[in-house]
């Protein structure tokens, strides 16, 4: 999920890998699909369980950008499909909500943060996906 505010900023979450703590990275909001559910369905639960904000698939313009992702996490390797959507906040920005979050999620995400694009390109942090500055930039051209 690509949630933007009023001023073009993307929220990011920073999280860690429990069996690497010291790996800290930024990271879009989004998760796994539960059974039944689309691809569409799954991002609008995940949005609200990541932060707190409650908005109809048919909201989300997208997908936008599509992949794969091979990662690893707590010791296990997973292989992930990604959509990703385009959803924008009612105001200025959202005051992110974590009470959502389930037990791996608050054992692992510490913070949030609305960044830039170039907030993004400058920073010597790990952000992902690692060409976030480039489909955001494809998004304001379009």
């Amino acid at each position: 999920m690509l949630l933007l505010d009023g001023a073009g900023r993307i929220l990011l979450l920073r999280g860690f890998d429990p069996a690497r703590p010291n790996h800290r990275y930024w990271f879009t909001v989004g998760g796994g699909l539960d059974v039944g559910e689309s691809m569409r369905e799954a991002a609008a639960r995940e949005l609200f369980e990541e932060t707190g904000l409650r908005l109809a698939p048919d909201e989300f313009t997208g997908p936008v950008w599509q992949d794969s992702a091979r990662f690893p996490f707590d010791g296990q390797w997973y292989d992930q499909q990604q959509e990703f959507f385009v959803a924008h906040t009612p105001g200025p920005a959202w005051a992110v909500d974590f009470s959502g979050h389930d037990a791996v999620e608050r054992a692992s995400v510490d913070a949030s943060a609305w960044w830039s694009v170039e907030d993004i390109e400058c920073t010597d942090e790990k952000v992902y996906p690692v060409n976030l500055p480039q489909i955001l930039r494809k998004l304001t051209e379009a």
